[in-house]
């Protein structure tokens, strides 16, 4: 694994706000942001038409937690972008499903926005399937929202809120373990992959993968491998989009050095509406059904 070039040690930044507390519209800088990292300009509807209905799909949750750190972020969306219509959506486990919240938008458009971290079943099978049985909706499928250097941004304050310094970068004794859902799909594993190296540049430490299900290694595997190569201090940045049993069991393996979930950090909610500009403006026609590749 290739060690980044140096970068100018940054100052520890003050924790987010909680969910039902004041909302910042942008996160305060770390420094100088990665320029890729900017929301795309929306591209307006036809004059005297609607925006379409920004629809986050969010993937549903046994946890309490989970439905209201996501509607906390929306809430955030909401303030960034005021007037557009914004609702929530689960692929399973939690109300409004999927195919509600589509039914309750007959003869409108609709942006999809997967709150989702890469290109799994539920990206390429199970959002088609949900809007190819809504005709009545003009539907497109924006990307998920990983991997994006937003999202790097999201974790690297994760990570400092559970006690990352400036001064760990480039410290031979530690090392970060991207903890992700896990997915039998190649390109959801590569999407992983390629956030862990966009995050190792970030932190100037290794970044190791690994999964709560479905692929290897584990969390508590990559911790030992770390270890096994001199790296005791090892954090865990929780890539997940909200709490729930996974986030919860793979912050379990280092209690004390685990990061939060992606939640309603600043950066997620810009890049939910970057996302959903990218879909817009697609060169695709506005009533046919869109899956974007993964950029």
């Amino acid at each position: 694994m290739t060690e980044p070039a140096p970068e100018r040690p940054q100052a520890p930044r003050p924790t987010t706000a909680a969910p039902h507390g004041p909302r910042p519209t942008t996160a305060a800088p770390h420094g100088p942001r990665p320029t890729t990292a900017a929301p795309h300009a929306p591209t307006p509807p036809p004059y005297g038409a609607p925006a379409p209905v920004l629809v986050a799909v969010a993937h549903g949750s046994r946890d309490p937690r989970a439905p209201r750190t996501v509607r906390a972020l929306l809430d955030r969306v909401r303030d960034l972008r005021p007037g557009l219509d914004v609702r929530l959506a689960h692929i399973e486990l939690n109300a409004p499903l999927l195919p509600d919240t589509l039914d309750g938008l007959r003869g409108a458009g609709a942006v999809l926005v997967p709150l989702l971290l890469g290109r799994g079943h539920h990206v390429k099978r199970d959002l088609p399937a949900a809007t190819a049985a809504a005709p009545a909706v003009r539907t497109r499928i924006a990307e998920p929202l990983g991997p994006h250097p937003l999202l790097v941004e999201a974790l690297y304050e994760r990570l400092l809120d559970a006690g990352w310094t400036p001064a760990d970068r480039g410290d031979p004794r530690t090392a970060v373990v991207l903890a992700a859902a896990g997915s039998r799909d190649p390109d959801s594993a590569r999407d992983t992959r390629r956030t862990a190296r966009l995050l190792a540049a970030r932190l100037g430490v290794p970044v190791v993968p690994a999964y709560a299900s479905a692929a290897a290694p584990t969390v508590p595997a990559a911790l030992r491998a770390l270890a096994a190569r001199g790296r005791h201090r090892a954090f865990v940045a929780s890539y997940f989009t909200a709490p729930g049993r996974f986030a919860s069991a793979c912050a379990a393996a280092v209690p004390h050095r685990a990061a939060a979930p992606l939640g309603d950090h600043p950066a997620t909610a810009r890049l939910v509406l970057h996302r959903y500009d990218r879909a817009l403006s697609a060169n695709a026609p506005a009533d046919t059904v869109t899956l974007l590749a993964s950029a």
